[in-house]
């Protein structure tokens, strides 16, 4: 064995005997190196000699390379079978790999030409010469095609990924809830379910990760896209070094299609102009319907059919659904695969947009929930924890972890306010039942097709925790992002105006549940989504149906595993060697694990022996049946920024230890009886992190806490728009809410004008320019809690008329006051002020419309008229960014 002196080895690929896996070309191990021997601090290797590996085809080079928090070891074998040391390496614990290269060997070339479906190293794969030889004329010549390669074995599975989102394990029916979800039920019913399945406590990084089979910083995608900054690991773009599964199975002759929620490609680049190297059909997916943000109005939608921006097919009047239409036009996809290429199998990966903010599905679907909830999230869990032991989804040793400090029992809410709160999660378990039912509807379509049986169906309940940016519970769930203060009271208030709580869950509202419902819906863990320390954050329940190979069994899979380890799990059961190089780039090594061993039984030893976990400072290592964690610097369920934040540092914060063998749900703290082992979880959580790209911790903190005035945005400060410009999606359109600015708009206005200028935002939040019967209107709508509205007193001119919309800041900072100022041909129409403004952004998904209010409108006054398009002509319109007359003064 190849060993360091006085190391110890724990290893996601190390077989029994202690050696180097043979089949694959790199093998990790985490090494615990020994007390520094030399006079310079580093300790003494003694690397035994090498001996000649046999393996299949021809991996004999061998180079080991060692990285730990102080230095490291590179090391390859010299004449003699002996080792050479590039750089010393201080005592601690570090990762190793051996790396094993290929020699040319002709004939283990020419095996692997004939198997290509288990050995193609490359993709795509090479064209194939044509088996007609070509003469002098077509009598001379030899027509003989080839016949079409297969390159998949012939019982190739059908494969469908379901993704919800911001879903918790304590909210299905079937795993001990009270969320009726049949569908799931079905799924584990006929299949297998695994209960200690991990996800990373957050959106876009859950979706690298699950879609590349790496760790979600080693793919760029430490936080929401939305946040990306320039450190590696936090850049919010997929490598090209790590292809998708999508890419993989394409080439191997899968059709693939993408639907829903997308939240990987960099928000300034999802416009219709491009560039689209990062959209779905960029990266492997020959098909993709749904949105690219993180979030959308489930009513007003802004939609993506491929690379082409499109509006839904009816209107929240005509019944539209987002949920219904992903599985609408799933079903159409499916229909057409069996008509024009029934001989392919497919891979589906369906996503929805439910359950996370806004919580919105039609009132009969909420109403069969009503009552359910009156006592409460504390009453909740208790029912949930005992139900879920019951149903054998958790141990009988399991502990039911309380309430933290500083979240809300609810006993402490005011008796005026209750009847808000639980409707508002009448409303979430209406939404979480109506998606569960859209994805029977796409099963069902596939059982009709006669292709259940050979369909791997991985049912994914949640890619994090249930979300408690919902805080103290909200009409417009945005205003916990944008840290803008309000009270329950003043949501009662709009609420009650728009026309009370049958309301909640319509267009009319952005609602989102109160943070201790996602705190109960993640029954039993500790926290919510956005924790990566705790497992109310990062364990989601998965149930795997394949019935050609996999027996029914109801006992859960307790092996430990993450989301990474979907993709090799379906390259193992296809038969697929990951490929080296994928067009032209050399592929990142597969983090995850696969988890087909699972398959056919529920006892086996668990393989993945070391995960990491973090989301923006909060983090947590796992490692061999132990669990270290660290809350982090943020309490997601309170408003506002964290108090301190700018002073921060991981270093002070305090640390946790669990052993989860014994301890299910993190109940028991051993940190202060154990320290030298929670010493050495924190020794392996900092070498995982930086082997991972995760540092610096808490780097995806930097936009979103430290420097808001670096998040993704147009890089123009200057634009010219015609009057036909539409979805501008609010990432890449001018910030017209938040930065001062002047909009010139030259324009034809008829003697009766009417319609809308421009809309930047939606129903949730926007503003808006409009005319109304001749008068010029503008509305700053702050996430239905507050609009400032401003009306001229006189009718705009008829003909060509110039009209400015000025806005600039009365305080300079960041949520402070605007004055907007409306002049049409030089002269002062109107002038208002907005108390309050959006520091972030208004929306998620919606965007900028010139001339028109496609998706959701912004004011109510023409909601009604939607989509009210102007019955002038916009010529033109100008915006430009200003420096704030307010700092000007001051200078």
């Amino acid at each position: 064995m190849m060993a360091m002196h006085a190391a110890t080895v724990a290893s996601r690929r190390w077989n029994a005997s202690g050696a180097v896996r043979e089949d694959t070309p790199r093998s990790d191990f985490i090494c615990v190196l020994p007390p520094p021997v030399k006079g310079d601090g580093s300790p003494m290797f003694r690397m035994p000699k090498l001996r000649r590996f046999r393996r299949p085809g021809n991996w004999t080079k061998v180079q080991c390379s060692i990285f730990g928090p102080l230095g490291r070891f590179t090391g390859s074998p010299a004449r003699g079978g002996g080792w050479r040391e590039e750089r010393p390496l201080r005592a601690g614990v570090a990762r190793g790999t051996f790396r094993h290269r290929r020699s040319p060997n002709p004939k283990s070339e020419r095996k692997m030409s004939q198997d290509k479906a288990a050995k193609q190293d490359t993709l795509p794969f090479p064209d194939e010469p044509s088996g007609s030889k070509a003469g002098r004329t077509i009598a001379e010549s030899v027509y003989s095609p080839r016949p079409a390669l297969r390159r998949l074995p012939a019982d190739a599975p059908n494969i469908l990924i379901v993704l919800i989102d911001d879903a918790g394990p304590g909210l299905p029916d079937a795993l001990g809830g009270e969320v009726h979800t049949p569908t799931l039920q079905r799924i584990a019913k006929e299949g297998i379910a695994y209960n200690r399945f991990h996800t990373t406590a957050m959106c876009s990084p859950t979706r690298a990760s699950l879609l590349t089979g790496r760790n979600h910083n080693r793919v760029g995608n430490g936080q929401i896209t939305e946040l990306a900054n320039d450190f590696d690991g936090y850049s919010g773009r997929i490598p090209r070094s790590s292809a998708l599964v999508a890419e993989v199975l394409k080439d191997y002759g899968y059709s693939t299609g993408a639907w829903g929620k997308w939240h990987n490609t960099p928000a300034n680049e999802t416009t219709a102009a491009g560039p689209f190297e990062n959209w779905p059909t960029g990266l492997g997916f020959e098909y993709f319907y749904g949105f690219l943000a993180g979030e959308a109005s489930q009513y007003e939608p802004h939609l993506v059919r491929n690379t082409t921006v499109v509006l839904p097919p009816k209107t929240p009047e005509e019944g539209y659904h987002l949920s219904e239409d992903l599985a609408d036009d799933a079903i159409r996809w499916l229909r057409t695969h069996r008509a024009l290429a029934a001989d392919k199998p497919f891979f589906m990966y369906w996503a929805s947009g439910a359950i996370h903010g806004p919580h919105q599905v039609q009132k009969e679907w909420a109403d069969k929930y009503k009552g359910k909830f009156d006592d409460g999230w504390d009453a909740y869990r208790e029912r949930v924890f005992e139900r879920a032991k019951k149903q054998g989804w958790i141990p009988e040793n399991a502990e039911l972890t309380p309430r933290h400090p500083q979240m809300a029992a609810w006993d402490s809410i005011p008796d005026n306010e209750k009847p808000f709160q639980r409707r508002l999660m009448e409303v979430a378990a209406g939404f979480g039942e109506h998606v569960d039912a859209q994805v029977g509807r796409i099963v069902d379509e596939i059982e009709a097709m006669g292709c259940g049986d050979n369909t791997l169906i991985f049912y994914i309940w949640g890619d994090n925790g249930s979300s408690s940016e919902g805080q103290n519970g909200t009409i417009s769930e945005l205003l916990a992002q944008n840290g803008i203060p309000t009270t329950v009271d003043q949501h009662i208030k709009a609420l009650e105006e728009l026309g009370g709580l049958d309301v909640l869950g319509s267009p009319l509202t952005d609602n989102q549940y109160h943070g201790a419902w996602a705190w109960a819906g993640s029954t039993p863990y500790k926290g919510t989504k956005l924790l990566a320390s705790h497992f109310g954050g990062t364990r989601n329940p998965m149930a795997v149906r394949w019935p050609a190979k996999i027996k029914p069994d109801a006992t859960p899979r307790a092996q430990f595993h993450h989301c990474n380890d979907v993709v090799p799990t379906i390259y193992e059961v296809v038969g697929i060697t990951p490929p080296r190089e994928v067009n032209g780039v050399a592929q990142d090594a597969i983090d995850g694990v696969s988890m087909a061993y699972t398959f056919g039984d529920a006892k086996a030893k668990g393989r993945l022996v070391t995960q990491y976990f973090e989301i923006m400072g909060s983090r947590s290592i796992y490692h061999d049946g132990w669990m270290a964690s660290a809350f982090g610097p943020r309490t997601p369920w309170l408003p506002g920024v964290p108090p301190g934040i700018a002073e921060w540092t991981p270093d002070k914060d305090v640390w946790e230890l669990y052993n989860l063998e014994e301890d299910w749900t993190q109940a028991n703290d051993l940190a202060a009886k154990m320290p030298e082992k929670l010493a050495q979880m924190k020794e392996i959580f900092i070498v995982e992190a930086a082997r991972n790209k995760a540092l610096p911790i808490g780097g995806g903190l930097y936009v979103a806490l430290f420097h808001p005035e670096l998040r993704l945005g147009s890089p123009y400060t200057e634009w010219t728009l015609t009057g036909d410009t539409v979805r501008v999606p609010e990432f890449a359109a001018p910030a017209l809410g938040n930065k001062p600015n002047l909009v010139t708009i030259d324009a034809e206005v008829p003697a009766k004008a009417n319609g809308v200028l421009y809309k930047l935002g939606g129903n949730s939040g926007g503003l808006t320019c409009f005319v109304e019967d001749g008068i010029l209107c503008y509305e700053y709508n702050l996430f239905i809690v507050q609009r400032t509205k401003i009306r001229a007193k006189q009718k705009l001119p008829a003909g060509k008329v110039k009209i400015e919309i000025e806005t600039d800041y009365i305080e300079p900072r960041a949520g402070g006051p605007l004055k907007v100022t409306l002049k049409v041909n030089g002269k002062l129409f109107a002038e208002g002020t907005v108390p309050v403004s959006a520091p972030l952004g208004f929306t998620a998904n919606d965007c900028l419309d010139v001339g028109i209010a496609l998706g959701s409108p912004v004011s109510l006054d023409y909601r009604k008229k939607a989509p009210f398009k102007f019955n002038g002509t916009i010529e033109r319109m100008h915006v430009k960014y200003a420096a704030p007359r307010a700092m000007q003064a001051r200078a």
